[in-house]
């Protein structure tokens, strides 16, 4: 009984959002074969985003959502691509290697942040990515065009300076999904974009056991111990955040390029947010997550972003309502969380059970 207890409190929240799909899927009226279509969709498209979460967590920072200043990285990258017609899985990986530079300047920047936060990470996070989304937004309205040529007329504002709110990524759209897709059952599987992602779910294992993921793993648990024990606090915690950004910078573009259209000044600002939503009902805190967690989140949260709406349609004869439901969910999933996580560490604080 006290391991089913413990079962429901530790899963409360994949649990609630399951019970919430299994009523409403009849409702729908959605195939399964559209569900299941849907789904690799968006395996493909966000995983690699979700994942780049793990780091931080590992190392106690909490839930990073500054991976939205990685995403920042990969969109500069993507538009320097599209200036010098670069197409292709050519385009998509010679944006990751732009990116990368880009992302750890930013990540350094964070990390040196967040170090005088300790404690007060995940708000901190949140409020640096909103102060570089004006500073990405100065570079790409002002910067791009008058101090940092760029001619491709399909690119620049008629000014002469700074880049179109849309951009058509027409030349790497598919680009790394095209490169090896298989078709099982009528189901199109991009095997060369999953092959990356497995590749990153064996970095984090092997990366865990490594001698710095076993410094992260210390400080996260107790800096004051860490450091007793000779670990570089906040170059560890700085390392832990540079990796963060540089896979945030790579699964914005594996995203992007599956889209095949970024919106320039929007696009990368909803990413921590819906990742971290993602991570969480897939029944991770912010102190212990896992890469099955990262997948069940983004079943769970992407199955209910594409059933809601119809089902409200279908149930009160408008899809305003779901989506109002869809982004209540959103937002209140990741304050339930982080909720019940201190009340948990407050009650362990005090020798309660939880």
């Amino acid at each position: 009984m006290d391991r089913m207890q413990k079962f429901l409190q530790k899963n409360i929240v994949p649990l609630f959002i399951l019970f919430f799909l299994i009523l409403i899927v009849p409702i729908s009226k959605l195939t399964l074969n559209y569900l299941l279509q849907e789904m690799i969709l968006r395996l493909n498209r966000n995983l690699f985003l979700v994942l780049s979460l793990l780091i931080p967590i590992i190392a106690g920072m909490g839930l990073n959502f500054g991976i939205v200043l990685g995403a920042m990285a990969g969109q500069i990258a993507l538009i320097f691509i599209t200036e010098w017609r670069i197409v292709g899985y050519q385009g998509v990986f010679l944006a990751m290697i732009l990116s990368a530079p880009i992302a750890m300047l930013l990540g350094y920047f964070s990390g040196n942040i967040l170090n005088k936060a300790k404690g007060k990470e995940m708000i901190t996070s949140m409020i640096l990515a909103l102060f570089m989304n004006g500073v990405y937004q100065l570079v790409v309205l002002y910067g791009m065009g008058s101090v940092i040529k760029i001619s491709n007329p399909k690119l620049i504002l008629s000014r002469g300076s700074g880049i179109r709110n849309a951009i058509d990524l027409q030349g790497v759209r598919r680009g790394l999904d095209a490169l090896l897709e298989i078709n099982i059952f009528g189901q199109k599987i991009p095997v060369s974009t999953f092959l990356l992602v497995i590749l990153l779910c064996f970095f984090i294992v092997w990366f865990r056991k490594t001698k710095l993921g076993q410094d992260m793993r210390a400080v996260g648990q107790n800096i004051d111990i860490a450091r007793a024990a000779g670990i570089n606090v906040e170059r560890t915690r700085v390392l832990a955040i540079v990796i963060s950004t540089v896979l945030a910078g790579f699964g914005q573009i594996i995203y992007l390029q599956n889209i095949g259209t970024m919106n320039t000044y929007n696009s990368h600002e909803q990413i921590g947010m819906f990742s971290i939503a993602a991570l969480l009902i897939g029944g991770a805190s912010a102190v212990k997550a896992s890469i099955p967690n990262a997948i069940t989140g983004i079943v769970l949260f992407h199955l209910m972003f594409i059933i809601s709406p119809v089902a409200g349609k279908e149930l009160m004869g408008s899809a305003q309502i779901g989506e109002y439901f869809r982004v209540f969910i959103s937002y209140g999933i990741i304050a339930l969380v982080l909720v019940m996580h201190e009340w948990r560490r407050e009650r362990e604080k005090r020798g309660g059970n939880i």
